[in-house]
């Protein structure tokens, strides 16, 4: 049985078979999540790209199904948000057991003003599918179906790689070359990148089910499940009542064994109970990964998503890390492209992404740490943390089955500039979604409504008429009173703004400086960091 139909792109035969193509500005490797979010990112923004992928179909199976709000955000920007939304099963709420009763709750929605819950749960092949459609509508964006990247080389002005199709193979050479090939990525074969970091031993098994099973959608975790033997469990409810078990296996398993029908059957049994009809949808084994390349940027040729780092799907960090990256990657891209900054500016997609992935990495590893512990101590103390969080708030904070995905705060970016109003919401820190009302946009009903496409300068109260700049970065002044209202306060107490306050938004609708009252060369510094010019 299978709840969907796996859709079929059609192949495009090449224009040119043995031969040279011509030079693109923009090729994209991989026409999954990372890469069709990338894609439609630049075209938003008018950079062109090729997308090249070696299949015509999404993804097998449900895999990275925990799309968080922050990846929400962006995909609303980009105009596929609403589908996923009417496709996906709403949650904000987790819930945690030990053995065989349950210890606390927890909440992930922090914003009750958002217009997004803190995830959906939705299958990947559902998410692609609908990226792809987006796609499809964008002339900016080629779409090659069935063209396999068989080798390439680079050097400091482009790339070239070889690729391949039914009807022959031929060259494509391009000026930028994204990595979105995934954990097996042939470009980082090709460059003899490695991964550094932990593969930690113990497996475990994905059952996806179809059952009907009522209740709220929440994130079910179960420490020492009293079904057993599984130490830990995991489960949650998917989109055509698809429901994702997942159950850790231990250390020294036989995988061909593991993934024998049968034996899958007997723990999902002991799971749901011996009465529960379901049909089984979609199985897998994996270990837990936590691994990054050196470098992001290697000249010419940038990666994202898993082909730059691999996290432990505890957390869903993983699919919504890779979204990210190309949030942060295509603004600063297509400046670059279009001459408006320095290719010195894709430096900073490093220095960031690296760090967010660092990050995700570090709370994936010690989720790991405490989901298998590897010594009697680790087990010991890790179960008296359990013991204790079911009556005490303080040792609910260490318990970790996954610390979930938020968005990056770049705290430490190179791009980050002066921070007057010192408000809660500083450089580095995304927009976050407060209402506003009268907004110049009609659309926009929130903050991160109104920012998102280019530079913003939020400005509060009085200001001087001047605040014109003269580079080739524009910035779109929207004023409070004549641009958006905030008749709650809230927004002006998020940046500490005060009368004559302003805050200048990235295009990744991350805050990029604050300033008390700025003035025209305030702003022409702060771009200079961008553009590369001298302010």
């Amino acid at each position: 049985m299978g709840t969907y139909a796996y859709p079929s792109y059609p192949y495009r035969a090449p224009d040119v078979v043995g031969a040279e193509a011509p030079r693109a500005s923009v090729v994209i490797v991989g026409g999954g999540q990372v890469g069709l979010t990338m894609a439609l990112d630049l075209a938003q923004r008018g950079t062109a790209c090729v997308v090249l992928d070696e299949d015509n179909t999404v993804s097998d199976g449900s895999r990275a199904i925990c799309q968080a709000k922050r990846s929400l955000e962006i995909w609303d920007r980009l105009g596929v948000a609403a589908p996923m939304m009417q496709k996906g099963v709403t949650w904000n709420e987790g819930h945690v057991f030990y053995r065989d009763e349950q210890l606390y709750a927890f909440n992930m929605q922090e914003n009750p003003h958002s217009p997004f819950p803190a995830f959906i749960n939705i299958q990947q092949y559902y998410v692609e599918q609908f990226l792809v459609e987006r796609a499809q509508q964008e002339a900016l964006i080629d779409l090659r179906w069935c063209h396999r990247v068989a080798g390439m080389t680079s050097n400091a002005t482009g790339a070239s790689l070889h690729v391949e199709t039914p009807d022959g193979s031929y060259t494509q050479p391009c000026d930028w070359l994204i990595a979105a090939d995934g954990v097996r990525s042939t470009i980082r074969g090709q460059m003899g990148l490695s991964f550094t970091g932990q593969v930690f031993e113990d497996h475990f098994l994905i059952a996806d089910i179809v059952m009907q099973r009522e209740g709220p959608a929440i994130r079910r975790f179960y420490f020492d499940p009293p079904w057993g033997p599984e130490a830990s469990a995991l489960m949650h409810r998917q989109s055509d009542n698809v429901w994702r078990l997942d159950f850790q296996l231990g250390w020294d398993v036989d995988r061909e064994e593991e993934l024998r029908d049968e034996n899958v059957f007997a723990r999902i049994r002991r799971m749901i109970g011996p009465d529960t009809p379901f049909e089984l949808e979609w199985k897998s084994l994996y270990t837990f990964q936590c691994r990054s390349i050196e470098r992001y940027r290697h000249d010419r040729v940038l990666f994202v998503g898993d082909a730059a780092h691999q996290v432990s799907p505890f957390g869903a960090r993983g699919g919504n890390g890779g979204v990210q990256d190309a949030d942060n990657l295509a603004w600063k891209l297509a400046l670059v492209v279009d001459g408006s900054a320095d290719p010195a500016l894709l430096d900073t997609y490093d220095a960031e992404r690296r760090f967010a992935a660092d990050e995700n990495i570090l709370n994936s590893t010690r989720a790991t740490d405490f989901i298998t512990p590897k010594t009697r101590v680790s087990e010991v103390y890790r179960n008296a943390v359990l013991d204790l969080a079911r009556d005490h708030a303080f040792a609910r904070t260490l318990v970790n089955s996954g610390r979930l995905s938020v968005p990056a705060h770049l705290t430490s970016s190179p791009l980050n500039g002066v921070d007057e109003l010192q408000g809660p919401v500083g450089p580095g820190s995304p927009v976050p979604a407060l209402p506003v009302d009268g907004a110049s946009s009609a659309s926009a009903r929130h903050l991160i409504g109104l920012v998102g496409q280019g530079f913003v300068l939020l400005v509060f109260g009085n200001q001087p008429e001047a605040l014109r700049v003269d580079g080739r970065i524009p910035v779109e002044v929207l004023c409070e009173g004549r641009d958006f209202s905030d008749p709650s306060g809230e927004i002006a107490a998020a940046f500490g703004a005060t009368d004559g306050g302003a805050i200048l938004i990235r295009p990744d609708q991350h805050v990029m400086a604050s300033w008390k009252v700025p003035t025209a060369a305030d702003l022409s510094a702060a771009l200079a960091t961008v553009s590369g010019e001298r302010a």
